[in-house]
């Protein structure tokens, strides 16, 4: 009888140290906040006394921004052109200024802060402890995710080009003018062509989803796309539907950025389109952002 209530109390233990320790393994993945490092305010371009701001564009001596509103198949896309003479009005900010695991902002909040005009989610590199993180010509992580992942460089120059982990370090794209790096992907138009299949898909992610894109027309000249989804309005693109959408809008490439509940635009410290998450109207908090300024 002793050595039974003995086996049962060790039991006990150990699933009460189990149950213990997957808890803290999530709550340390999704939940507890870790700073690794405070981020310098970043230099920015003075607002122009010359510029000029509707509801859909702006426009200054060095900056033109064009929104436009597109119903593809089932959902609403919403696109933002953008012409830069000075490459590096296309910045990044992290949440609350600060590098590190869990430290998550809405959208909107961090573009006020930063006097953005044009503001996206980012890669949300928070939520993964791997991956290029290259900001504003800063590196702040500099380990490979895997041999094949595929990154956006945005470079000094006004161009955009994607690499992969594996052939390339994060200090030699420092080194030869990488302005930003993000981490997500894939890669969804190169050389003018869609570059993934009718069913690729990132992840566990639905095919129809709200989604994030960056891509470039040419030099300077880029488009920002956000797409609806997960509601009766608005069904939500595939990654594919996404590059057809850009392709068709110009994109000589285009790279996919987060989704899913964190995909929203802002203008003009509004929100633009619709993000959701179940179906309900939220905008998510995310660990960084791309901007305009």
């Amino acid at each position: 009888m002793k050595a039974r209530r003995a086996a049962l109390l060790w039991y006990i233990c150990f699933a009460c140290l189990l149950v213990g320790f997957t808890l803290y393994v999530l709550l340390d993945a999704f939940v507890i906040e870790r700073r690794y490092r405070a981020v310098l305010p970043q230099k920015t371009v003075p607002p122009s006394r010359e510029a000029v701001l509707t509801d859909t564009s702006y426009q200054d001596e060095s900056l033109t921004i064009t929104l436009s509103e597109h119903r593809y198949l089932d959902s609403t896309v919403h696109l933002a052109e953008i012409v830069l003479t000075e490459p590096t009005r296309l910045q990044t900010a992290l949440a609350r200024d600060t590098f590190g695991r869990n430290i998550t902002e809405r959208v909107a909040d961090t573009a006020l802060r930063h006097g953005a005009i044009l503001a996206v989610n980012g890669d949300y590199y928070g939520s993964q402890q791997t991956g290029y993180v290259l900001r504003n010509g800063v590196i702040y992580r500099d380990t490979v995710r895997s041999e094949d992942q595929e990154d956006l460089v945005c470079w000094q120059d006004g161009s955009m080009s994607v690499v992969r982990e594996g052939e390339v370090s994060a200090q030699s794209l420092l080194d030869a003018g990488a302005w930003q790096v993000f981490s997500f992907g894939p890669a969804l138009v190169r050389d003018g062509e869609v570059a993934v299949g009718r069913h690729a898909e990132v992840g566990n992610a639905m095919a129809s989803n709200p989604r994030t894109a960056i891509g470039m027309i040419g030099p300077s000249h880029y488009l920002v796309a956000v797409a609806d989804g997960r509601t009766e309005e608005s069904a939500g693109l595939s990654l594919y539907e996404l590059a057809s959408f850009l392709r068709e809008q110009g994109a000589q490439l285009a790279y996919n950025l987060d989704g899913g509940g964190s995909s929203t635009m802002i203008f003009d410290s509004r929100v633009v389109n619709f993000p959701t998450t179940r179906g309900w109207y939220n905008e998510r908090a995310v660990s960084d952002i791309v901007y305009f300024r």
